[in-house]
């Protein structure tokens, strides 16, 4: 019974959580559950399927779709956040300075980030998110919370359908000032969790 209700709460979030929109604005927007431990928390990414799920035991926090690495360049394995900078931009060419926000490293030079999301591969290793999602997930996440990346996740089967689709493929580039200003960095509107 206990894991039908976090199963509900979980298709509820994920049904009222998102809907197609663009990075840069538009009506994408995504539910993230506050955890009631912490230490608890555990991601999980589906590369075959593109999605990401944070969990605390049974109980899914939030879960969107990314993008993951060609080719299999994301990898798959047992990980640790290892690394957290919000304010993180791409040091090398091409494109220096690019904004990465919301950086979660789980290997040097891996992370989770915001980014155009799109519904095929497309990283060169990183999994990006939309930026509604990236900001959640910071918040979610800590140093040393647990990564698995494998080809397939249970969750697929048991509320994968429920997550929505994204295609930011087609979406322009903002204006290089914007993206090279230190607004870039701010967090969406409202809470990033929700507390219950």
């Amino acid at each position: 019974m206990k894991r039908l209700l976090y199963l509900l709460t979980a298709v509820a979030a994920l049904s009222l959580g998102a809907c197609v929109g663009s990075r840069t604005g538009g009506s994408y927007s995504v539910k993230a559950f506050a955890p009631n431990n912490p230490a608890n928390v555990r991601v999980k990414v589906s590369t075959s399927r593109q999605h990401i799920y944070v969990v605390e035991g049974d109980r899914v926090l939030m879960a969107v779709q990314g993008t993951v690495g060609v080719g299999g360049s994301t990898g798959a394995g047992n990980y640790r956040i290892i690394e957290k900078i919000k304010k993180k931009r791409r040091i090398s060419q091409p494109d220096a300075g690019y904004p990465m926000a919301y950086w979660c490293a789980w290997k040097s030079a891996y992370g989770f980030h915001e980014g155009f999301v799109h519904p095929h591969p497309r990283s060169h290793g990183c999994i990006r998110m939309h930026r509604e999602a990236a900001a959640r997930f910071f918040a979610l996440v800590n140093i040393g919370t647990p990564v698995n990346i494998a080809s397939s996740q249970p969750e697929d089967s048991s509320i994968g359908h429920f997550v929505k689709k994204l295609d930011q493929s087609r979406d322009p580039d903002p204006p290089r000032s914007q993206m090279m200003s230190d607004s870039w960095f701010r967090d969406p509107a409202g809470p990033l969790l929700i507390k219950q």
